[in-house]
């Protein structure tokens, strides 16, 4: 080893050959070529030599030397243009699939979050039902003839087996032609209305489907919201999972509204066309298809050419659809130059409005549909409804008045016609039934009767005079007296002056309790003027109380429901024979009949004839001839009109006049082949007087001596005269417990 020497302490290091200026390569290796400068010397540049031949400036030399590690990052250098592809459909087609994709996703997700948000709104489904359809009230004449439908709905329910295959199918092929296809959600539809809403830009028709429609019907509320349409949507699927394609139809035809207070198809055939469903032509069944996108409009009572553009179109879709053929289109389509003939509400809806009101008093809440048969002649009510409405249009603007209004009963009590009106489309109000009256002088018999049952006759003499009964003074509308007449006489001409008399001798109560005991049911205050009719009644109720008359003393209770039964033909009510029995002796009866009948050949009542019978009745006229009555009868049936006007305004009318012309009329129909009798008299009454028993309030006043010839008294002990010239009744007599003013309560009566 080579001693080093003292001064290389610091400078231990040694020059290989190679490492020498142009030295050798070692051995075994090839040298490698000497890198290029990288650059070549500016001018007037300094270069110095280096390491392994090479040149450097003076600035390269002095440069730091990089620093170990990392190397350092290189700079990026720019990018030219990247050359475009070339148009591929695929490339195109791949884009659009992944953006619809995504839309989709984002879309469903919205959806999904609005569908449920509005199902969290629902009650839970197990709660979800169908709602029982409200009871129908079916009424029918004594025929079978159905009068009318009451109750919500307007009709009853049809089985979808019992009507014609094209009812149905009208309602498909123009609401629904998938429907037997779609799972409640049409989606075909629903894109189809979509293309050509945009297409027109705007909104062209509805795309709910029958199924839709019927969940909105049975459940929501007719609200034009999003939520509405989701939960609609919502109960369309569970109904069609909880039901048949058949039973779904079957409860869309019986729950869908037609307008004009129809739902269902039962009722909107019996409506406007006045027969079943299980009878409609297939012109009606398509008018009544068409009519489901406007009920309110397109209704067959609506205009005539929207109805027909709109049938049109149905009969058409059925053709397209393979329903019915072109021919049957053609033939069933309306013909422009005739109108659309229509069932109008008749008098005969007055009947059922009372019908209905009676029902609950008869079987309590009417909680299935029910048949009721009622006691109705129907051709005598179209008769009764015709000659009121012919009276009102043709003598009305004569006369000043603008309603009216008849009751037919027979001796039985059985109503028979009932018209409240001259036009139930236009008034509902029942002014046979509901409406109350001042009677006038058609309450007169009740008065005449009393003083027969207290021992007066029809020959008993009276004067027609001026007389004072505490302050009041009748008179007559002719404002004329006529003297001494008899009882029979003054009836028959109507005198105001003695029918006063005779109530305020026997007393006005024991007028009251006659009327009550006639039939009479509205409260009756007993004061003087009750003899001219001056108490409200209605026309049904005073009809009744003349029924007696007919029948021989015989009292009834006005009735018009005979049986009741449910749809299946479970009787829920039959009805029995029911009444108060005798309530006038036959003596009286023969002796009220022996006046009301001479009331009719020379009194106020002549113009009323009924060829070949013997007719009795009497006419009224209120103050001011506001109301004029008659009520006539035979030994068959008795029958009261009314008329006036609804406001109480004045008429030109007397009760003599065109109300006994309309009860002539209607009362010939009614009598046709039948064998014309006389009126019941004292020996034909319906009990004779010697089957009275003692402890029949009749029959103890044909038994107490009470009846003419006996030694009858009056309410203060005196004896029933025979003679009532003089008799006008002293001032203050102490039968009368009412005042001045308790007398002149309410308004009173004329003179006929």
């Amino acid at each position: 080893m080579r001693k080093k020497k003292a001064g290389a302490l610091f400078m231990d290091f040694e020059v290989s050959p190679e490492d020498r200026i142009g030295g050798a390569a070692p051995r075994g290796r090839k040298a490698k070529p000497a890198a290029k400068s990288k650059a070549k010397p500016r001018k007037n540049e300094r270069v110095e030599p280096g390491f392994g031949g090479g040149f450097f400036t003076a600035d390269e030399r002095e440069a730091p030397p990089p620093r170990r590690g990392r190397a350092p990052k290189q700079k990026k250098q720019p990018r030219g243009k990247k050359q475009r592809r070339g148009f591929s459909l695929w490339r195109l087609f791949g884009r659009l699939l992944y953006w619809l994709t995504t839309l989709g996703v984002v879309a469903a997700i919205c959806v999904g979050g609005v569908v449920y948000y509005y199902w969290m709104q629902m009650p839970a489904v197990s709660t979800w039902a169908v709602p029982e359809r409200p009871a129908n009230i079916r009424v029918v004449a004594a025929d079978g003839q159905l009068i009318s439908n009451r109750g919500k709905m307007g009709g009853e329910a049809v089985a979808l087996s019992d009507l014609p295959a094209y009812v149905p199918e009208a309602f498909i092929a123009i609401e629904d032609k998938r429907f037997y296809q779609h799972f409640g959600i049409d989606l075909w539809g629903l894109g189809a209305v979509a293309f050509e809403s945009l297409k027109a830009h705007h909104v062209t028709r509805g795309a709910s489907t029958l199924t839709q429609q019927l969940a909105k019907n049975l459940f929501l509320s007719p609200d034009q919201t999003l939520g509405r349409k989701v939960q609609e949507a919502l109960l369309a699927l569970w109904l069609e999972h909880n039901y048949t394609k058949d039973q779904i139809l079957d409860l869309y035809l019986n729950r869908m509204f037609f307008g004009n207070n129809a739902t269902g198809i039962e009722a909107a055939a019996q409506t406007y066309f006045g027969k079943s469903a299980k009878n409609l032509s297939l012109g009606e069944a398509t008018i009544l298809a068409g009519s489901m996108q406007a009920p309110s409009r397109l209704n067959p009572k609506g205009n005539p050419a929207e109805v027909e553009a709109r049938q049109k179109l149905v009969l058409q879709a059925m053709a397209d659809q393979g329903y019915i053929s072109p021919a049957e289109a053609k033939a069933a389509t309306i013909d422009p130059n005739q109108q659309i003939r229509t069932k109008v509400a008749g008098s005969e809806s007055y009947v059922a409005d009372w019908v209905e009101q009676l029902v609950q008093s008869y079987i309590g809440d009417v909680k299935e549909d029910i048949v009721v048969y009622t006691t109705i002649n129907w051709d005598l009510q179209k008769e009764a409804e015709f000659l009121i409405k012919e009276a009102v249009a043709e003598q009305g603007p004569k006369y000043h008045f603008s309603q009216g209004a008849l009751v037919a009963v027979d001796t039985s009590g059985a109503v028979r016609a009932v018209v409240g009106g001259a036009d139930y489309s236009k008034s509902q109000y029942n002014r046979a039934v509901t409406a109350r009256r001042q009677p006038g002088s058609t309450f007169k018999p009740f008065v005449y009767m009393t003083a027969m049952e207290k021992g007066y006759t029809p020959d008993t003499l009276s004067m027609d005079e001026p007389i004072n009964i505490n302050g009041w003074s009748p008179n007559d509308a002719d404002n004329k007296f006529m003297g001494q007449m008899t009882l029979r006489t003054a009836l028959a001409y109507s005198r105001n002056t003695v029918a006063a008399q005779l109530a305020w001798i026997v007393g006005p109560d024991k007028v009251v309790e006659t009327a009550q005991r006639m039939g009479i049911s509205s409260p009756l205050e007993a004061v003087p003027s009750i003899a001219l009719g001056t108490q409200e009644v209605s026309l049904l109720e005073l009809t009744s109380a003349y029924v007696p008359f007919a029948n021989g003393g015989t009292g009834v209770i006005a009735n018009v429901i005979t049986r009741i039964e449910t749809a299946s033909g479970k009787v829920l009510y039959d009805a029995s024979p029911a009444g108060p029995g005798q309530v006038v002796s036959p003596t009286v009866v023969g002796e009220m009949n022996d006046m009301l009948s001479t009331a009719l050949d020379i009194g106020t009542g002549k113009h009323a004839k009924l060829a070949g019978w013997q007719i009795g009745g009497k006419t009224g006229t209120s103050q001011k001839s506001r109301d004029a009555l008659f009520v006539g009868f035979t030994s068959r049936m008795v029958t009261g009109v009314w008329l006036g006007n609804d406001d109480d305004s004045p008429t030109r009318l007397a009760g003599g006049s065109v109300p006994t012309q309309i009860w002539s009329d209607f009362m010939a129909k009614a009598h046709e082949g039948m064998t014309p009798q006389n009126l019941p008299d004292a020996t034909s009454a319906a009990v004779p007087a010697s089957e009275l028993q003692p402890t029949d309030p009749i029959g103890a006043l044909a038994t107490d001596g009470t009846q003419p010839g006996g030694a009858g008294t009056l309410p203060d002990g005196q004896p029933a005269p025979t003679d009532l010239t003089g008799q006008q009744p002293e001032q203050g007599a102490r039968r009368s417990p009412k005042t001045i003013g308790d007398m002149l309560k309410g308004l009173f009566g004329g003179g006929n």
